[in-house]
This record gives structure tokens, C-alpha cells and sequence, in this order.
């Protein structure tokens, strides 16, 4: 028997597929998928290299994503395609879950020979990976432990060690990640940034498009926020902009910029595994990674570490404590608390925008997913904040199927506003020039520090000791519009409540770090808030900031060699020293020129220096000559030259 396995994810050319690394956490592998927004895209492709002619059967492991929903033709179809030949089964229709279909049989010669997935509507027809076999009733494993053991037999995964040990590495390249690693690396540590996109940002990248909110340079420390402004993109407002508008290029240069120590820059590194020290499992020795494209694995180790996530992923895989949900008002005696709690939370936005086109523009009639009507329609030309959903879901394990929610209420509400609505002459010219294909979440898990930071922290302005980066926006509770909640089984929309707070709050430091694991920083959605208080923390100006205060106190750690509760009971002060005096920006290229010397630049034959130590360069005769020729009274004797 012979046989090939191949990752979707490491074809040669994505042609119009994208990475999708949501289904990640479940299946332990990204996928293709082909987000065309109703347009079929161009078909993803690779070589293979077959050894032994003979007939092969070919099977893809997919999905039919909108099956859940039971009703319809199946969205995202597709089929294989050898050497521009279609194997007879359209894939993608092989029911809700992940599971491997065949799609059809072909007689191979020895050579090579070019494999692609062919999609047929443009709408998120997904591929994990691809066998080929000589064996007839051959079929892989469908899922856990047993199909990651095929992965490792089939293709050359290994576990690679970095050979660094940084004094802070941090996992999750949002701006609350971002900001930390190039703050840490301001101040003259060794940081390392794990970020799983391909580009770092999170939900202020070209990816989610959504702007920066809060303050920074404000409250007790005014000098916290250079870092974050350091990254921020200069101009953005509510509503999804270009993609050029969200600098994810200045977000990675300022990786590139000299300063005191260094910080490190991996991308599409998704952390899988973490380990702990042996005697002890409350402390972090290093986080595993996988390669999102190439499956490779990397031992990332550290002495601190901070979890930016967003799903909690290193946190969680530690044993960290965390809270989900809402919290009713007997757990932190909080007014705006519900008398009981729920695990209701703030949900995920996919945000889109459209554009006016001078003809019309087709959208196919859809008869998948929800279906839509004059009453329940809505009239609408582009997605923001409030296309929310997954508010009564697990925004971790339910992450694919929320994002599939939003993607597919937005489809079907723009097809019948395109087909049926008796107002479709309105939309007749508009298409969709982009969807984000993962979304932004609001909220998550939240984990436990030594404290946890509730509304009457907030209104009540409670003192602490320990405070650090203040909040600045209001507090801003996202709940399941009513009529939206009333007209359709499953919420896709969202409304708001804000309530002003009386001044900016400092977020105590102990709300900053895992009260259960030793050497492990909180970042981003996991700090240790209620639901309530952290409904005004989560913006990611805020966020960046306390992003800066977790650098700082790495800082504090790695000089006193403590961790960071340590810091708490004994080391504020050299916190708060370093609070007031911020982080510094560094400058590229700005050689400071004070002092008494002189130099010589030939671009190509070198720069020489003089100044009272009287250096002596072996200069050729024509270097001495054109020093000669420059005339110049020097400063210095210029000896031996």
C-alpha cells in the first residue's frame, strides 16, 4: 500500500483560501478556507510526487458548516482537482462535523503530478487536509489523540528548541500582548511575542479591523502609554476602514527598532502544550507551539511569562483558576449584576463593509442557514460593533461555530435584501468588498490574581496600594438586542449600556497575574475582573497600558530575582518607580552628536573616527588622498595614517 498526506494549510499556494486557525483548539491543525463572500476564489495548490503508479482514492477531511442549521443546499463546496481534472464528489457535504469524504478515485503515473482545491460558491468551504491511497478501505482517523498520532507518522512534525531563555515571554500578539513584549524589550529585557496570526494586532489589526479605545497618559502615572502610542496607528474611528489603515506593518517594524534589550517576533505560532517545573507544576519552564502553516513545533523557554491569548490558552493549560460568565449580585454585591449568575457573556463581532458599484452587482440566492423575510430583515450596508453573536456560548470551544453563526445571519440577511426584499432595487449596485474571516471577541474566560476588580471598586473608587495603568472608558455592557433575541432562535445582534464612572480607576497590580500559577502574568480579556468591571477594562488602549505595567514589573522581577506576587508584598516601590518614569521610545537613526571628535564616510570604503584617543586606520593611498583633498583643518593629529 501506498500512501499521502497532506496539511491544506502547507500547500506551495493558497491561491484565494485563507489560514483559518479558529477551528485550531479543537482539532489541533488550521485549515483552508475559502472566504469569498459568495465569489468562488481562486483554487489553493500544490506539488505531489507519486513513487508508485497505480489507481489512488482521494479523501478530504471538511465539513458541511452550515448543516447545523438543517436546512439548505450545503454553503462551501469544492472539489480536488488532479492536473486540472475534477474528482466526481462535490465535498463539504458530509454533514455538521469533521470528517473525512471521499472524493473520488484517479489512476496516477510515476512523476509529478499538480493537486487543488477547487471552490464552487465562495462561501467558506473549509479543508483540514487531504490522503491519498492505494488501499480502497483505507480511511484515516476522524479525530483526537488518534488522528494527531496519524499527523506525526504522515508528515516530518518535530519538537525544535529554541535555544533562548528570555526573561519574558508572552503568548497572544493583540496590542495588550504587543505592547508588553516591545515594552519589556524598551527596558532592556529579552522578550519573546507568540502570536498565531500572521500578522500582530488582534482586533486592531487588518484582520478585524476594529479602532483603539481609552486613554492613555492618565491617573496617578501619566508617563504609562508611550508604548502603546509608539504602535498605534495614527487615524481610526468606528466602522471597519482599508486594511492599510491598521499599520499591522508599524506594529512589526517596531519589533525591528534598537533599544535596551530585544524582543522577538513569531508569527502564526499557535501555543499547544505548556510545561512546568519538575517538583513543582504552579511554574512555567516553557510553552510548545505549533506552526499554524507548516505543523512544526517549537519549545519556547522562559523565566516569566504572560498569557495575552484571549482564550487563556497558556493560563488554562497550567491549571490557572478562571471565572466565566456573568456573576450574579450575591457573588461581588455589584448593582449592575444580575440577581443570579449565567454563563452569558459579551460575544464575538465579524465586521464587514460594502461598497456601491456603478452596475449591478449578483449575490446568490441562498437557501442555507436562517432564513429571512421582510419583518425580520435588516436594512443595512455594512457590520460594526453590533453584529454580536455567541453571548450564551463558549466563546473557547465554541469558537468555529460563533464565528460561523455571524458569517452565515450576514450572508443570508444580504441575499434576501439582493433578491426578495421589496427594497432590493436600494441594493442592487452594493457588493461586499470585505468580511473578516475570524472575528473579534469581547470577552472570555477571566482569571483569577489575588484580587479581583469589581464595580464597586470602580464607583466606589476603593483605594489600593498596588495601583497601577487607570481605566478610562465607561462601563459598557453588551447584551442580545431584544427584538433581535425575539425574532430568531440564536441572537445576532447586539445593543449597549453605558454607565460613566467618576473618575480614571487604577487597576491594582494583583489583578495583573495568576494567583495559582507563580511566574505567569495576565494580559488582554483575562485579567482578574468581574464581568461587570471588566466591561470597562477590555478596550485596548487600557489594555496596552497595563500591558506596559506588566513589562515593568517583569523588569522588577528579573532584577530582584523574585516573582510576581513577590513584587506585591515587598517590591512595589520599585514598581511605582518605574510607573512614573514610563517607558522609553526608542529613536532609529537619531545619532546624538555632542562631543569632540571628527569622522571621515566613504560609503563604500568604511567610516573612520577621531577623536582624543588618536586612532590609527591602515587607509590606502587613495583613502588619503581624498582626506587630503577635503582640506580640512582636523582636530586631531591624524598619526600613523
Amino acid at each position: 500500500m501506498n500512501s499521502i498526506f497532506l496539511e491544506a494549510e502547507s500547500f506551495h499556494n493558497c491561491g484565494g483560501w485563507v489560514v483559518d486557525t479558529v477551528p485550531m483548539h479543537r482539532m489541533g491543525s488550521a485549515c483552508l478556507m475559502a472566504h469569498g463572500a459568495g465569489v468562488p476564489v481562486a483554487d489553493a495548490e500544490t506539488g505531489i510526487d507519486i513513487d508508485c503508479p497505480g489507481e489512488y482514492h482521494l479523501f478530504a477531511r471538511t465539513r458541511d458548516w452550515t448543516a447545523v442549521w438543517g436546512r439548505g443546499t450545503p454553503a462551501g463546496r469544492f472539489t480536488l482537482r488532479i492536473d486540472g481534472i475534477d474528482l466526481p464528489t462535490e465535498l463539504g457535504t458530509n454533514g455538521e462535523e469533521w470528517a473525512w469524504q471521499k472524493a473520488g478515485s484517479i489512476r496516477l503515473t510515476r512523476g509529478k503530478h499538480r493537486l487543488a482545491l477547487h471552490d464552487l460558491t465562495g462561501f467558506n468551504a473549509r479543508c483540514d487536509a487531504i490522503y491519498l491511497t492505494t488501499d480502497p478501505e483505507e480511511i484515516p482517523p476522524d479525530g483526537g489523540a488518534e488522528l494527531d498520532a496519524f499527523r506525526r507518522k504522515h508528515t516530518p512534525i518535530k519538537t525544535t528548541d529554541d535555544p533562548v531563555i528570555y526573561d519574558l515571554v508572552v503568548a497572544g500578539g493583540g496590542i495588550a500582548g504587543t505592547v508588553t513584549a516591545l515594552a519589556a524589550a524598551r527596558l532592556g529585557l529579552t522578550a519573546l511575542l507568540l502570536q498565531d496570526r500572521p500578522v500582530p494586532g488582534g482586533c486592531n489589526s487588518s484582520e478585524i479591523r476594529v479602532p483603539l479605545g481609552g486613554c492613555t497618559h492618565i491617573g496617578p502615572y501619566p508617563n504609562i502609554g508611550n508604548t502603546v502610542r509608539e504602535i498605534a496607528p495614527l487615524f481610526l474611528t468606528p466602522g471597519a476602514k482599508p486594511a492599510q489603515w491598521y499599520e499591522d506593518t508599524r506594529k512589526i517594524n517596531a519589533f525591528r527598532v534598537d533599544c535596551a534589550g530585544k524582543a522577538e517576533l513569531r508569527l502564526n505560532e499557535h501555543v499547544v502544550a505548556v510545561e512546568t517545573a519538575p517538583g513543582d507544576p504552579a511554574r512555567i519552564t516553557a510553552v510548545i507551539t505549533r506552526h499554524t502553516l507548516t505543523g512544526q513545533e517549537t519549545r519556547y523557554r522562559g523565566r516569566l511569562f504572560s498569557d495575552c491569548t484571549g482564550d487563556g490558552s497558556v493560563a488554562a493549560a497550567a491549571g490557572a483558576s478562571f471565572l466565566y460568565g456573568t456573576e450574579g449580585r450575591e457573588v461581588f454585591g455589584e448593582s449592575l449584576a444580575p440577581e443570579r449568575s449565567s454563563r452569558e457573556v459579551m460575544g464575538l463581532s465579524v465586521l464587514w463593509t460594502s461598497v456601491e458599484e456603478d452596475h449591478p452587482v449578483p449575490f446568490p440566492e441562498i437557501d442555507w442557514g436562517v432564513e429571512f423575510n421582510e419583518e425580520n430583515c435588516r436594512c443595512v450596508t455594512e457590520g460594526d460593533w453590533e453584529m454580536e453573536c455567541g453571548q450564551y456560548r463558549d466563546q473557547v470551544e465554541e469558537a468555529e461555530y460563533i464565528r460561523d453563526y455571524s458569517l452565515m445571519t450576514t450572508f443570508a440577511n444580504w441575499s434576501w435584501l439582493k433578491n426578495r426584499s421589496r427594497r432590493k432595487a436600494e441594493w442592487a449596485n452594493r457588493r461586499i468588498d470585505w468580511i473578516s474571516a475570524c472575528g473579534g471577541k469581547r470577552e472570555g474566560r477571566r482569571f483569577l490574581g489575588d484580587y479581583v476588580m469589581t464595580q464597586r471598586d470602580i464607583e466606589e473608587e476603593i483605594p489600593h496600594p498596588d495601583g497601577t495603568a487607570a481605566l478610562s472608558w465607561s462601563i459598557d455592557l453588551h447584551y442580545p438586542e431584544p427584538e433581535n433575541r425575539a425574532a430568531f432562535a440564536e441572537p445576532f445582534r447586539s445593543c449597549a449600556y453605558h454607565r460613566g464612572i467618576r473618575s480614571f480607576y487604577p487597576v491594582p497590580y494583583r489583578c495583573l497575574y495568576a494567583r495559582d500559577v507563580k511566574n505567569l502574568f495576565l494580559g488582554g480579556r483575562l485579567l482578574s475582573l468581574s464581568h461587570i468591571a471588566f466591561s470597562a477594562v477590555r478596550v485596548m488602549r487600557t489594555l496596552g497600558c497595563l500591558g506596559e505595567v506588566v513589562a515593568m514589573a517583569a523588569k522588577v522581577c528579573c532584577e530582584k530575582e523574585i516573582l510576581p506576587r513577590e513584587l506585591y508584598l515587598h517590591h512595589l516601590e520599585a514598581l511605582r518607580e518605574r510607573m512614573r518614569a514610563g517607558i522609553p521610545t526608542p529613536e532609529q537613526f537619531a545619532c546624538p552628536s555632542v562631543g569632540r571628535w571628527e569622522s571621515y564616510h566613504f560609503k563604500e570604503r568604511g567610516y573612520f573616527l577621531y577623536d582624543e584617543q588618536q586612532q590609527c586606520y591602515a587607509l590606502d593611498e587613495r583613502t588619503k588622498a581624498d582626506i587630503r583633498a577635503l582640506g580640512k583643518e582636523h582636530l586631531f593629529p591624524h598619526t600613523g595614517n
